[in-house]
């Protein structure tokens, strides 16, 4: 005799999409910014690339445009606890604008008009975790969520996605950003609740 009942088909399984723990699904996208607004425009901005030894690697906003462009589909979680799903986007690599850079860093601290900063790994910029995007929803990102470009890093916490991004220093040792200082954790890992120091 068998010990399942014919028709059994256990629990229902739940519809809601796996978040990282401590997250809850939003709909909207959320505007927050450690200060004002920015506002840069196209024909001043530039992306530059300081090496640990001071050799720079420049990109205006058309030379940035005419690289090769992907558009990744991503879930994004800040650290206040919402988290949005499936949000597209459209920008260049990181691996694309880093591929000619000579470094032997292994860190990386980003740089913001308006003078945010965040700190990451150099290996959590490469191998097709980091994009600096520029469409948002087919759209042209909005200022109040980091246009005319931002970083994108999804795999963090979005405080690592560091809105109206101007460049990235490379660096040998680690220094903390504006909220790490702030005592927000070094890394940001929303899947092990790595919001502050000591997470």
């Amino acid at each position: 005799m068998g010990i399942v009942s014919p028709g059994f088909q256990g629990r229902p399984r739940s519809s809601q999409p796996s978040l990282p723990p401590g997250q809850y699904l939003t709909e909207d996208f959320p505007v927050l910014s450690a200060g004002p607004t920015p506002r840069v425009s196209l024909d001043k901005w530039e992306f530059v690339v300081t090496t640990e030894a001071g050799a720079e690697h420049r990109w205006s906003w058309s030379e940035m445009l005419a690289l090769p462009n992907e558009t990744p589909t991503v879930d994004i979680h800040c650290v206040t606890r919402w988290s949005k799903l499936q949000t597209n986007w459209k920008g260049v690599s990181l691996d694309t604008l880093l591929a000619e850079v000579e470094t032997a860093a292994d860190y990386a601290l980003v740089h913001s008009y308006g003078g945010y900063t965040t700190n990451l790994p150099l290996e959590d910029l490469l191998d097709g975790q980091a994009w600096l995007v520029h469409q948002y929803e087919g759209g042209e990102l909005p200022a109040e969520h980091g246009g005319p470009a931002r970083l994108l890093v999804p795999h963090l916490y979005f405080w690592k996605s560091a809105k109206w991004v101007r460049g990235i220093q490379l660096m040998l040792t680690d220094e903390p950003g504006f909220w790490e200082t702030a005592g927000y954790h070094d890394y940001g890992d929303p899947w092990r609740e790595q919001r502050y120091q000591g997470d």
